[in-house]
């Protein structure tokens, strides 16, 4: 039987790349903790060699590294004792890869999963203009109007750039989005298996009444170590802002309340039982909302 053969040949092809690919990242790893003085691996050096490990890892249709159990949905969410159609949150990490998926439990939002970005453009630092190919930082929210099922990214939706404090800065540019297809210029790309979890739970909790989901995007994982090794950066004063949001939702739980104020990213702490579905306000903390 022909086509039993020509199977088991693909999958033991697909075995040896993996194995490859292990001892590859592997050795990536040891790299950079040993720092050799003659491969510098900056940043931008392991973004890029993370990069084509995971082009790679998507053209062999193979699991981005840490992902979810996909097949096992159902299970995941009643062992986290959490529902579908739960209000949620993102939380998207550009230097880590990484998008998480926090959902609503008690009035407080819990991490569901961690899922690896497939592909995302650019540097570390914000969106400035159309065209550059980098993907964005800050705090947007996602509502109905923002997801296309019929993407030819297979699914996506859109994160709401340029928001109010992107226009104040006069960035430009449209249609950021999250979607399928492990393609970016600008977006942050999934495979097409993990945009259909995600998307599963994004559209159950906007029919299920959320108005709007927040998604925070991140240069990094806004440690203290992580701001201190940054100081010298362009754009730290920018990120120390965002580092405030970050904070407030990591001591509550809470979505914070973003507001664009002076022309800076500030923040309120959100109301318990909040779904953090209000966008973002243009005013200061402490001075009463606009109606």
């Amino acid at each position: 039987m022909p086509h039993l053969s020509d199977s088991r040949e693909r999958k033991g092809g697909r075995a040896i790349i993996a194995l490859l690919l292990t001892v590859l990242a592997l050795s990536a790893g040891v790299l950079a903790l040993a720092k050799p003085s003659w491969l510098p691996l900056d940043d931008r050096t392991k973004i890029g060699l993370e990069r084509w490990q995971r082009r790679l890892r998507a053209d062999l249709d193979l699991p981005m590294p840490g992902q979810p159990d996909l097949a096992r949905l159902s299970q995941r969410l009643a062992d986290a004792g959490v529902a579908e159609g739960a209000p949620i949150l993102l939380r998207i990490y550009k230097k880590e890869f990484e998008l998480e998926l926090w959902m609503q439990q008690a009035g407080k939002f819990k991490r569901f999963a961690v899922y690896p970005i497939c592909r995302w453009s650019g540097r570390l630092g914000p969106k400035l203009q159309q065209g550059d190919a980098q993907a964005p930082e800050g705090f947007y929210t996602v509502d109905q109007s923002a997801l296309n099922p019929n993407s030819r990214w297979h699914r996506s939706f859109n994160l709401g750039y340029p928001n109010l404090f992107d226009q104040s800065h006069g960035r430009t540019g449209s249609l950021i989005m999250v979607h399928g297809g492990c393609a970016s210029i600008g977006c942050f790309a999934m495979t097409n298996a993990q945009i259909d979890e995600i998307w599963q739970l994004v559209t159950a909790a906007l029919n299920g009444g959320q108005k709007r989901f927040q998604v925070q995007v991140f240069p990094f994982r806004m440690t203290d170590a992580a701001m201190a090794n940054a100081e010298n950066r362009a754009d730290a004063a920018f990120w120390r802002d965002l580092k405030a949001g970050s904070d407030l939702f990591e001591t509550s739980f809470v979505p914070p309340k973003p507001m664009l104020c002076e022309g800076r990213y500030r923040f309120e702490p959100g109301e318990a039982g909040s779904k953090g579905d209000a966008a973002i306000e243009t005013r200061c903390p402490g001075q009463p909302a606009k109606s």
